[in-house]
């Protein structure tokens, strides 16, 4: 009969970790491929905070004299058709798409938490109504419907947000429903009833901090659909409005005319959103691992 380590197992685990080092370090050792997501997600973080800080070249500010500049020397990753430095309009793109991902991903996850936790905990007519609501939002792709809300409320940052949010409130709604029809039976929530709390009360304070850890899964995910979305929005011209420099304008700018004699205009802009949307997704995928004991191997 084999023996069993114990403290070996325990260490895996990570039941040994006592501080944020420790973490971090048990995280990487444990999840590569999510600390390299996560690695990606801060950088991108930190280029949107500290634009004007790693720029040379105001991104509004046009030149003919570098018009189609290739990339090298002054111009890094090069000028676009008017003559912008490409770098510096990639870097300033970080903050409008960090804006619109955390912006839409917080407001659906908002609206998504309160419906849901409302139609699993108070059930009844209320939660048939609201799922025969969410059935007819899912019965559209999330772009479909970005695309109608855009349109509908004119491109701007702010209709942008709204127009990504409500098309992903249903996903947050059925998950955290999903949870809250379980967690409400539970023991703890019955005892919580026999001394005389009330059931909004137990909802929030008990049933709610319950379903962070699939909320917390879902978000990063749909943060980097956010990011994608957001591209799609602005490359048909229904996302962010000029002059405000965005990754998805400025292949939408660029790819029909410039492909081929400048393809940097388009090849740089591709990169930076494949670049975030694949490091959410790799962090996504190890927060889920982490904290889900169903997903451990």
């Amino acid at each position: 009969m084999a023996v069993i380590d114990h403290n070996a197992e325990l260490s895996r685990a990570g039941a040994n970790v006592h501080s944020w080092t420790g973490a971090v370090l048990f995280f990487m050792r444990r999840y590569p491929l999510g600390a390299i997501g996560a690695l990606i997600m801060i950088l991108f973080v930190a280029t949107a905070i500290f634009a004007d800080a790693i720029t040379t070249f105001d991104p509004f500010t046009t030149n003919a004299r570098t018009s189609l500049a290739r990339p090298g020397g002054q111009h890094v990753l090069g000028a676009d058709f008017m003559g912008r430095d490409i770098f510096s309009r990639i870097v300033y793109g970080a903050r409008i798409s960090l804006a619109v991902g955390v912006g839409a991903t917080a407001l659906g996850c908002i609206i998504g938490v309160t419906i849901g936790l409302m139609s699993g905990f108070f059930g009844g007519w209320f939660d048939l109504l609201v799922q025969r609501l969410m059935d007819i939002m899912q019965s559209l792709p999330l772009l479909v419907m970005a695309l109608v809300m855009a349109a509908s409320l004119g491109p701007s940052l702010t209709n942008t947000i709204i127009a990504i949010a409500i098309p992903s409130v249903p996903n947050v709604a059925r998950i955290i429903r999903s949870n809250t029809l379980s967690l409400r039976e539970m023991p703890f929530v019955e005892a919580a009833r026999a001394i005389g709390m009330s059931e909004t009360r137990i909802a929030i304070i008990h049933v709610l901090p319950n379903t962070l850890a699939p909320l917390i899964v879902l978000a990063t995910a749909q943060l980097g659909s956010a990011i994608l979305v957001e591209s799609a929005l602005a490359f048909l011209g229904l996302g962010v409005p000029e002059p405000h420099p965005s990754w998805g304008r400025m292949l939408s700018e660029s790819a029909a005319e410039y492909v081929r004699t400048a393809p940097w205009l388009v090849i740089f802009p591709g990169v930076a959103i494949s670049a975030v949307v694949f490091g959410t997704n790799l962090f996504g995928d190890a927060l889920r691992d982490l904290l889900d004991p169903r997903q451990r191997i």
